[in-house]
């Protein structure tokens, strides 16, 4: 039974990476200890103001580990899409490097 080969492209592979240093720095920049209710004013039918939450600490926590679990699945694929283009590097024939315009990367 012929198994469909998945294949990326160098763009792929770049913006998987970009989309995974964002999401790192999120993470890193929201630790899970110092979370706050994210809270808003909302305006009544009266014309005063009430506070709302608009996020929970458990809400972001939710979202915090969910991207953690986003992030590490990800990471295996740009792994994998990483050593599909090495091999493609080495599958050269002669074993020589090909320039950047002869690579179809310019």
């Amino acid at each position: 039974m012929a198994v469909k080969k998945t294949t990326y492209s160098e763009v792929e592979l770049m913006f998987a990476e970009k989309q995974l240093e964002e999401w790192k720095e999120y993470v890193e920049a929201h630790p899970l200890a110092t979370l706050t209710d994210r809270v808003s004013y909302k305006e009544t039918k009266s014309g005063g103001v009430i506070p709302m939450v608009i996020a929970s600490i458990e809400q972001q926590g939710k979202f915090i580990q969910d991207t953690m679990k986003n992030y590490l699945a990800l990471l295996r694929e740009v792994e994998g899409m990483r050593k599909l283009e090495e091999d493609k590097q080495k599958a050269v024939r002669g074993n020589q490097t090909l320039s950047p315009a002869e690579a179809g990367l310019i």
